[in-house]
């Protein structure tokens, strides 16, 4: 074991040590969109597709602060979680909850390939966000995120045609939303660490960043109980709940401790731009995956140029975006 954590070191500032890790993280991303067409392709309600995953995830974390922690540790979380309960309710629901129950709808309308492009555009969303709260973002960035806003709407009027303009829709404005919903509960939850620090509060919890998913992701109950009253969905089948745990897995828990793991390591802006990059591998492995497993038809020509021009526009976005 020593032998091995000797040599991952050795390499660990290597780029292409970075890069491998990145897009390894973007791999277990990409079985999100994949497996939640599958499960809507199988007749599966959004729905449980979307709440369960948070079930799954509370679940998880909560045995992960107490194995590697102490349940002491876990019950300050929680009472953090009581105390700014409302504070949690809103962030949540608009972090997690706006944000991946409309992933999880568009799958129903769009392949899994198409939603993950689209999703690209959660990018600009954070600049957007960045800005309504006062952080500046310069002219040169806001020319590339022209240049992904259009590569998306390309990709998307590539797949369907305007004699599907419903399907259109439906399978881009729910991702649309979806893209401004996670920054924005995400830059909510900063603002609050930064509060916290300036008024030199003890409250150490949100410097955790998995207990920052956590309270998010408890934040997030209120919806799913209320949706679950406006949606009324059919009860899940055995196989969702299978489906929604490896979902959980693979992209809660695994994809997202590499691409931390790999941002903690990387030592230089320009390894960062490496491993921010890298994410829009989701893209092509959810392409792949879904010809492979799904059975899904090999995108147009002008879908393949939305895509390239999207991956172009991110890469210049990541390198000299400011």
């Amino acid at each position: 074991m020593n032998r091995f954590k000797q040599t991952v070191q050795k390499y660990e500032q290597s780029s292409f040590y970075l890069l491998l890790i990145g897009l390894l993280a973007a791999l277990f991303f990409s079985a999100t969109f994949v497996i939640n067409r599958a499960i809507s392709l199988e007749g599966g309600h959004w729905y449980w597709t979307a709440s369960l995953r948070f079930f799954y995830t509370v679940l998880f974390l909560a045995m992960g602060f107490v194995f590697f922690k102490d349940f002491a540790y876990l019950k300050k979380i929680l009472k953090d979680y009581v105390n700014s309960f409302w504070f949690y309710t809103i962030s949540g629901t608009i972090g997690f909850g706006f944000f991946y129950s409309m992933i999880c709808y568009a799958s129903d309308f769009s392949p899994g390939w198409v939603v993950a492009t689209t999703w690209q555009l959660t990018i600009i969303a954070s600049l957007i966000v960045l800005s309504f709260f006062g952080k500046k973002v310069s002219k040169l960035t806001w020319v590339f995120t022209i240049i992904v806003f259009l590569g998306v709407t390309i990709v998307n009027l590539g797949h369907f045609s305007m004699d599907s303009l419903d399907l259109l829709l439906l399978g881009f404005i729910p991702v649309f939303i979806a893209a401004f919903s996670y920054p924005l509960g995400n830059q909510l939850i900063w603002e609050e660490k930064k509060r916290r620090k300036e008024i030199n509060s003890s409250n150490t919890i949100l410097d955790n960043a998995f207990a920052k998913v956590f309270l998010l992701t408890l934040g997030s109950f209120p919806f799913w109980i209320i949706l679950f009253f406006i949606t009324e969905p059919t009860y899940p089948s055995s196989g969702q709940f299978m489906s929604v745990a490896i979902v959980s897995l693979l992209s809660g828990v695994i994809a997202t401790s590499l691409f931390l793991y790999a941002r903690s390591i990387a030592n230089s802006s320009s390894k960062l731009v490496i491993v921010d990059a890298s994410q829009s591998g989701e893209v092509f492995f959810a392409l792949i995956a879904e010809m492979i497993f799904l059975s899904a038809l090999a995108p147009s020509v002008t879908s393949l140029f939305g895509i390239f021009l999207t991956i172009f526009g991110l890469i210049l976005l990541v390198k000299f975006g400011k």
